[in-house]
């Protein structure tokens, strides 16, 4: 938790923003997961943690603007409670740390909403990604699921906080990014043929939970990195294999690391491997060295785009114009997926608030295959904390399909894609920071280049 001054500011700037009206910010409830008392891992609400810092299932809360008051509704533990979880301090000193001295019972929330409602006061919320929610809006508003209309004041004045991370949010990002590295370094010493994707999965979350953090998204390491979220984890590593792990380490206060790397089964990359993981490393580093504030998101990931489909030509997969093949899509078969995306308190920072307004402050996003897969397309500024992702996937599906319709033949040459159907697919990823004059790398450096890789094998 950060100081109490920290919130009571950002509330602060909130309200400036916002103006008038009353802010109702929903907390999560634990979830069972086959019944009420055998719970998954909590997760408090990233918005709620934002603002108000504190933890723990059950808790609502208001700013209620027009009136000057800052309200945080929940329940004291109960002593079978207490008896379960141990003695905690009380809600109201909970909330006395973060600077909200007004505690309400959570049966009152209700009343003082409808009272609102009858006042005629405009109460905002945000859209709700859990049933829980969804719930809740329909009992205290009448809202029926399906037709919220949340607010899109409310929506822009969390965005435009969130997005600029202050010195201490990058500090403790830079711990979820330190813990990662670890992560994936020990993978990239343990991957050998003979042992099961599980196993590499165990050991990166091992890593994680040794230092008191959870994992910021369940882990994805899979020999078949064709399938760009692939949490199967059931495979024996053969010897020609490789692994692609996409993982990353949450710190206490929620603030999370994204990384990825792929690792050959064996001590080397075979020539075929490293023929196309060096095309991906080249669009990788170009899309880096673009980094910096005033430049658009997605002309990057335009740049990074041709780097992969001008390597790819070199070896015969891709015919004509590099530019043009970006430009009509067809970079899409090889990249069906975006370059990089905000991260923060979620890993994937804001997503629930709506990627037009995250990634593109307002500007609706491409309809184009591929394209419209890019989370991040805004023009960059200090503060952004994002990834940087591209990869080269074979994705045998999607290949027959595009034959099948002779999609850009003109630009593919389905022959030679053909015959490395059986090849997966490759990503690695860091996380930079936009900083003044350009960018900065978050967490250690984990090997990259094949040499490197190699020598760490």
């Amino acid at each position: 938790m950060f100081s109490k001054d920290t919130y009571i500011a950002r509330r602060a700037q909130l309200k400036k923003t916002i103006g008038s009206g009353l802010l109702l910010f929903l907390g999560n409830d634990e979830s069972g997961m086959n019944y009420a008392d055998n719970t998954y891992h909590f997760r408090q609400d990233s918005t709620f943690l934002y603002f108000f810092g504190l933890p723990y299932a059950g808790l609502s809360a208001i700013i209620d603007i027009d009136n000057n008051r800052e309200i945080i509704f929940g329940d004291e533990l109960t002593i079978d409670a207490i008896v379960w979880m141990g003695t905690q301090p009380t809600l109201r000193e909970k909330s006395e740390r973060v600077g909200i001295t007004e505690i309400r019972a959570s049966a009152e929330l209700e009343q003082y909403l409808k009272k609102a409602q009858q006042q005629s006061q405009t109460i905002h919320y945000l859209p709700p990604y859990r049933a829980e929610h969804q719930i809740k809006l329909f009992r205290w508003l009448g809202i029926i699921p399906g037709n919220e209309k949340p607010s899109v004041d409310f929506i822009y004045g969390v965005v435009n906080q969130r997005n600029y991370k202050s010195e201490e949010e990058i500090a403790e990002i830079e711990k979820a990014c330190i813990i990662t590295a670890d992560m994936h370094l020990t993978a990239m010493r343990m991957v050998r043929p003979g042992i099961r994707e599980c196993e590499v999965a165990a050991a990166v979350t091992e890593v994680a939970q040794a230092n008191d953090y959870q994992l910021s998204f369940p882990v994805i390491a899979t020999i078949n990195g064709q399938t760009l979220h692939n949490h199967y984890h059931g495979n024996m590593i053969k010897s020609g294999d490789m692994l692609l792990l996409d993982a990353g380490a949450e710190t206490q206060m929620g603030y999370a690391g994204d990384m990825s790397s792929t690792i050959p089964a064996d001590s080397t990359f075979t020539q075929r491997q490293k023929d196309i993981y060096d095309i991906a490393v080249a669009a990788h580093e170009t899309a880096v060295a673009a980094l910096k504030p005033g430049i658009r998101f997605e002309a990057i990931y335009d740049e990074a785009c041709r780097v992969i489909m001008e390597g790819l030509k070199g070896f015969g997969f891709v015919k004509g114009d590099p530019v043009e093949a970006v430009k009509a899509g067809a970079h899409a078969l090889f990249m069906p997926c975006g370059l990089g995306h905000m991260t923060g308190l979620d890993v994937h920072d804001m997503e629930n608030l709506g990627e037009v307004y995250v990634g593109y402050n307002g500007r609706p996003k491409s309809t184009q295959f591929g394209r419209k897969s890019l989370r991040l397309g805004r023009e960059l500024e200090p503060g952004f904390v994002l990834t940087i992702e591209p990869g080269i996937y074979f994705i045998p599906e999607l290949i027959d399909l595009w034959r099948s319709q002779n999609k850009f033949t003109e630009f593919i040459n389905y022959e030679k894609v053909s015959t490395y159907k059986d090849f997966s697919g490759i990503r690695n990823e860091e996380d930079y920071l936009i900083t003044e004059t350009g960018a900065r790398l978050l967490g250690k450096k984990i090997p990259l280049r094949t040499e490197e890789v190699e020598a760490l094998r």
